[in-house]
């Protein structure tokens, strides 16, 4: 192949504001894809990684926020990572694989071989290089991103079947109310173009049925659930996966590593807890250390940005995440926590399991904790936007909204 038909272009859909309401309060202040893990936007891991992939020749933002919100961020990653990256706003739903097929003018405008599609709220090491050798490979159309999760949990996402010795996708059911396999759908994917063909052609058929005057009561039936969506709006997993499943079109890489989906605030810290782990390997020059001499004691993976001030005797670590002029004081122990922007964390104070919002404070001696479980509705204690915690007050499993402030113990609330 010529180095022109080896392009390679990437797509991450951010979703929009009328998506991330289980993020909230979080998602007041900003949009959910520019919230910080380990240090960085969550949209950064994903942008960061397709950086690793050869011949990308760009990237593609899809979402329903408006521009402006992401012109700053994406003009500096994309100076730093030396890569065109393009925020492209849908003005309807398209539905996941419609809304590729939206842009499909834009996506081939540098005629790439292979296009990756990719969620913005999954938390992975997205090893993409080795997906796109597998995947070419394989010489199929697509080739999905799996993992093997407990088959308790499995019923929570797209299950799939694949041929143990070639990988291909033989049978996908999104969702299924009983148990179909422990094999899952990452939300990462790497199609050939081929995708827009196969998109265009669920759009054929619906207007075909549409333009059916006659249709038997069976067919009614049948049809009621497809003929109820616009044309114009595909789903990657019902109309795609499922029905290209066993047709030697579609196939799965397994990965090895970790993976998450970011829906709550509780699960951004487990995630953020993963991306700091993983900069041991990526960028060890983000993580923080000391001893307690000159700067704080760090156990285990800390990130400190550089414009926050971290008193000496601070102890903070394991998985804590320090954002831009934060103040942490004499004595003060964190654990398990993002502390945000502007926040100031006064003498002696303990943060364990929790999320402190920007601006907000928390008074000497006082306690925001919480138990430590990602997937219970409160066990990880969040502050909104200035929170003010006084002085040897203890916030126990609770969510804050912004503006609250607390001169009182609090215990399994959520305070309005």
């Amino acid at each position: 192949m010529g180095s022109a038909e080896e392009k390679v272009v990437a797509v991450i859909m951010v979703g929009g504001p009328t998506k991330g309401t289980r993020f909230r309060p979080l998602s007041l202040n900003i949009p959910k894809p520019l919230f910080p893990l380990a240090g960085q936007p969550m949209v950064h891991h994903p942008i960061s990684a397709c950086k690793r992939i050869p011949n990308l020749a760009q990237i593609f933002l899809i979402g329903f926020y408006e521009e402006r919100e992401f012109a700053l961020y994406l003009s500096s990653i994309s100076n730093e990572l030396k890569v065109p990256i393009r925020y492209l706003k849908e003005q309807k739903p398209h539905g996941s694989a419609g809304g590729l097929f939206h842009f499909r003018d834009l996506i081939m405008e540098d005629s790439p071989s292979h296009i990756f599609l990719l969620n913005c709220d999954v938390c992975s090491s997205f090893p993409l290089p080795q997906m796109l050798d597998a995947h070419k490979r394989y010489g199929g159309m697509g080739t999905i991103l799996v993992i093997r999760v407990s088959a308790e949990a499995a019923h929570q996402f797209g299950e799939l079947v694949a041929d143990p010795t070639t990988n291909e996708l033989l049978h996908y059911a999104e969702k299924p109310e009983t148990f179909v396999s422990d094999l899952i759908n990452c939300g990462v994917y790497i199609f050939t173009p081929d995708i827009f063909s196969a998109i265009q052609g669920v759009s054929t058929q619906r207007k075909e049925r549409a333009n059916l005057s006659r249709l038997s009561s069976f067919e009614a039936l049948q049809s009621a659930a497809t003929r109820s969506l616009p044309k114009d709006y595909v789903r990657l997993d019902q109309d795609i996966l499922s029905p290209f499943a066993g047709k030697k079109q579609l196939y799965t890489y397994e990965t090895m590593d970790f993976w998450e989906q970011i829906k709550t605030p509780a699960m951004s810290l487990k995630c953020s807890g993963l991306y700091l782990l993983q900069y041991r390997v990526t960028s060890p020059d983000l993580l923080a250390n000391g001893d307690g001499t000159k700067n704080a004691i760090i156990t285990g993976d800390v990130y400190i940005h550089p414009s926050a001030k971290v008193h000496p005797t601070a102890k903070i670590g394991p998985n804590v995440s320090i954002s831009a002029n934060a103040r942490i004081g004499a004595g003060s122990r964190l654990i398990s926590c993002i502390i945000l922007d502007d926040v100031e964390i006064q003498d002696n104070a303990v943060v364990i399991h929790a999320i402190v919002g920007w601006k907000s404070s928390i008074g000497r001696w006082s306690r925001v904790q919480a138990d430590g479980d990602y997937y219970a509705k409160r066990g990880v204690t969040i502050l909104g936007e200035a929170v003010a915690v006084e002085d040897e007050v203890v916030v126990t499993n609770s969510i804050v909204l912004p503006n609250k402030t607390l001169n009182m113990s609090v215990q399994e609330e959520i305070i309005l």
